[in-house]
Order: C-alpha cells, then sequence, then structure tokens
C-alpha cells in the first residue's frame, strides 16, 4: 500500500484559498479552532492557515467533515464559498489585464491552473456554438467542490467587471443544496448526475478585448507563472516525504538517505529542493511525527505502546519526551484530555 501511495499523484492548494476560508468561517462567528486544528494546521499558534504555502489536498475530507459537524449546516461548502472575499492581486489576475482577450487569459489560467490547486485531474474550456463549457470541475469531497466552485465564479466575474455570467453549473453526484441556495450563490440553474463538471457560459465574452492589453507584460506574467510552478514541485516533494514517512518510520528505515533513496534522488539534492522552499528534513519529520502523534492518540482501539512503534521512536519514554515538547502534555494527558471533552 505504501508504493501506490508514493506513486500516486500528490494534489495540494494554495494557502491563499485555507486562508480566505478561515476568514469567511470567521465571519461566520463559527469556532474556527476546532476546525483548523481538526486537520493540525500547525503553521500558527492560532491554527491560522499560512497562505504563502501550500497544503496536501488529501486533509479536505476531514476538513470538510469537521465543518459541517461544528456548523451543523449540510451545505456548509456552499455557504462558505459564497461568502468569501474575492481574490485579489494575484498573478492571473494580471494575466487578465495584460491579454489581448478574456479567452486568451482564460486559456493561460487553465494551462496554469495548478499554481491555484491541483486537486482536478484536467480543466479544458470547450466551445460549442454560442455556448463555451469550462470542463473537469469534479473531486470526491461535494463541500470542497461547491466551495471552489463559488470561488472560481466569483474571480471570473471579478476578472471580468461583472460580464461573466454562468448559464449552468453540472455536478456529478445525484443531490446536494437546494437548487434556489445554488442559485443564490451561483447565479445559474444547477444540474445533477450530469457526465461532468463543468460551468455553461456564453462563448460571445471569450473575444471580450482588454483596455490594457500589453504583449510584453503578459510574456512576463505567464514566465512568471511557469517559474512559480516549478516551485510547487518542490513544495509537493513535502507531501511525498510524508507519504514515505508512514511506512519507513514502522519498518527503522527513516533518515535522510533512506529516503532519498526511495525518491530516487541523492541526499544532497533533497536537501537543496528543501532548502529552496524554505524547510528541512529534519523539520518535515518532527512535524510529521507531531501531527500523526495526535491523530494516532486520538484512536482509542491504540494502546500506546502501538503509537511509539508506528512512528519510529525507540521506546515510549522518548516518545513521551517529544510529545511533551511538541504539545505541552503527556501522551496520557492528551488522551485524558480528548475524553473529557467528547
Amino acid at each position: 500500500m505504501g508504493m501506490s501511495l508514493k506513486e500516486s499523484k500528490i494534489r495540494s492548494d494554495a494557502g491563499v484559498f485555507p486562508w480566505l476560508t478561515y476568514l469567511a468561517m470567521k465571519d461566520m462567528g463559527l469556532d474556527t479552532d476546532a476546525i483548523f486544528s481538526s486537520v493540525n494546521f500547525l503553521e500558527h499558534s492560532l491554527n491560522i492557515p499560512n497562505k504563502n504555502v501550500r497544503y496536501d489536498n488529501h486533509i479536505q475530507e476531514k476538513f470538510w467533515a469537521t465543518a459541517e459537524k461544528v456548523s451543523a449546516n449540510k451545505d456548509i461548502g456552499l455557504v462558505v464559498g459564497g461568502l468569501m472575499p474575492v481574490l485579489r492581486g494575484d498573478l492571473f489576475g494580471y494575466v487578465f489585464l495584460s491579454s489581448s482577450t478574456f479567452g486568451q487569459a482564460l486559456n493561460t489560467t487553465i494551462k496554469y491552473y495548478q499554481l491555484f490547486t491541483s486537486a482536478f485531474d484536467v480543466l479544458k474550456l470547450e466551445i460549442k456554438g454560442e455556448e463555451a463549457y469550462l470542463i473537469g470541475l469534479e473531486h470526491p469531497v461535494r463541500h470542497y467542490l461547491e466551495c471552489a466552485i463559488s470561488v472560481l465564479l466569483s474571480y471570473l466575474k471579478h476578472v471580468s467587471n461583472e460580464k461573466f455570467k454562468p448559464l449552468e453549473v453540472w455536478l456529478t453526484y445525484c443531490e446536494g443544496a437546494d437548487t434556489q441556495k445554488y442559485h443564490e450563490i451561483w447565479g445559474c440553474p444547477v444540474y445533477f448526475n450530469m457526465p461532468e463538471g463543468c460551468i455553461k457560459f456564453n462563448a460571445d465574452i471569450l473575444n471580450d478585448s482588454s483596455a490594457t492589453a500589453n504583449k510584453i507584460l503578459n510574456k512576463i506574467h505567464e514566465t512568471t507563472i511557469e517559474e512559480s510552478l516549478t516551485i510547487i514541485e518542490k513544495h509537493e516533494l513535502v507531501f511525498k516525504i510524508e507519504n514515505i514517512l508512514e511506512d519507513q518510520l514502522k519498518v527503522g528505515k527513516f533518515k535522510i538517505n533512506d529516503i532519498a533513496k526511495i525518491l530516487r534522488i541523492s541526499s544532497k539534492t533533497l536537501r537543496a529542493d528543501l532548502k529552496e522552499v524554505g524547510t528541512g528534513y529534519e523539520k518535515i519529520l518532527n512535524e510529521y511525527r507531531q501531527k500523526r502523534a495526535r491523530d494516532l492518540l486520538e484512536n482509542k482501539k491504540l494502546k500506546t505502546d502501538e503509537v511509539v512503534y508506528l512512528l519510529g521512536f525507540s521506546e515510549p519514554s522518548a516518545f513521551s519526551r517529544a510529545f511533551k515538547y511538541w504539545t505541552g502534555e503527556t501522551p496520557s494527558q492528551f488522551r485524558k484530555r480528548k475524553r473529557e471533552v467528547e
């Protein structure tokens, strides 16, 4: 199972999205500490996501399940997405300003959409007569997808000076929120159980010209995006290492040389790549162990000795000291506190 995890596609999101999600949930009066700590946002003492880093997309299932539970709102993703501030001042915003037409800018955005998120397998634009289809909007977590669609629609309206208007949204699942609620937030009809997820809109807007078009600036903007994508690959290297660590900790082979060998690169290259994104192997190892320790200790079926083994510690006392250093409490104190709040 470990190899399949390591070889599967790593999916991640730009930190700006969980950051905007945090702002929207805070405005809603939700318990953001409870929601964001459920997926161990450790970059800030108050569990505020860091908008300057990437986040592994696999946390979205647990994150939105917690958000639904805390908010008691079965349509939480749609609602939060509708309340999120519009993304401004990003690289793609400059692309829309410098491109000759809205269609050129949209195609550039689709080409490099991984800068926002690599959660979707593929995005593509199809034109059929007078209608255009932005295809590929599918994700196993309904709340995540509906929040993402909300953000995307708001963004396209913003960069087009409110000219972009969706005609329909297609969803691949059988049911979701009330159709009226979708219409209120997305401004168009929604259809379920469709063969693919997409946004349908009038193709005329693709020819809409930009008063600020500039070929030289546009090329600079696109080059900057390409350079940013190479950095994302190195951010996602962190998630690959974490996937590998799950297996390697159990067998006690988790030195940097062991990890580099599995990644088929030298330990020197691995250190250099991690340094480029502001981290190091030891930091990743410690943070992974800390996050994993919390998750494992919350599993009532696991004994502490089993947790020690799964995290690659030589003995329980070493794990206890490390856990207290990370959290300020011993494993037994952590478990007791968790039981008391349930």
